[in-house]
């Protein structure tokens, strides 16, 4: 990750497992990620039905790189019928 890098909102995750495993997937084709989860604990995660669990983000550059591999990876999870 460079300094002044833009990072971007790409997808949004229903849950941890699914966030753990697309940052394992983005992680093993070198694309730096960040996962901004929605859990506030003041409110005890309240808002997570209608926001989701989280938010993936990686650099602008490198979005459709990560949309792709995203969508790989969801795609084998519904044939498999983890999701």
């Amino acid at each position: 990750m460079t300094k002044g890098e833009n990072f971007k909102k790409i997808t949004v995750v229903e849950n941890k497992f699914e966030a753990d495993l697309i940052a394992q997937s983005l992680k093993q084709e070198g694309i730096p990620f960040m996962i901004r989860t929605y859990h506030d604990t003041a409110y005890n995660g309240i808002f997570i039905p209608q926001k989701g669990w989280g938010a993936i983000m990686v650099p602008e550059k490198q979005e459709g790189q990560a949309l792709d591999i995203i969508a790989e990876l969801r795609k084998a999870l519904k044939k498999k019928g983890d999701i």
